[in-house]
């Protein structure tokens, strides 16, 4: 297959990877214990879980969002003199 059909490289499958990972870092964040009706557990208000994790999670929406948007780059670089091919 030609390779510049192909909507998206190597970078913007690596870049949609890492913002992946991210937004599941960012979901474990927001985990933890959870109140009942008997027991209230003040956790579910620490800034871990209302304000880091969310942040985290967005950054990750963001960097994925980049990684789709990212125009792949096309092979039409500088030629290659002889010097370099005959190397």
């Amino acid at each position: 297959m030609d390779r510049r059909r192909f909507a998206f490289d190597k970078t913007n499958f690596l870049l949609l990877a890492i913002g992946m990972v991210v937004v599941i870092v960012g979901f474990l964040l927001m985990t933890g214990p959870a109140s009942s009706m008997t027991h209230f557990e003040p956790d579910i208000f620490s800034v871990r879980r209302i304000k880091v994790a969310p942040v985290v999670c967005l950054a990750g929406f963001v960097f994925m969002i980049y990684g789709v948007v990212r125009r792949p780059r096309s092979g039409n670089g500088p030629a290659l003199t002889e010097e370099q091919t005959n190397k």
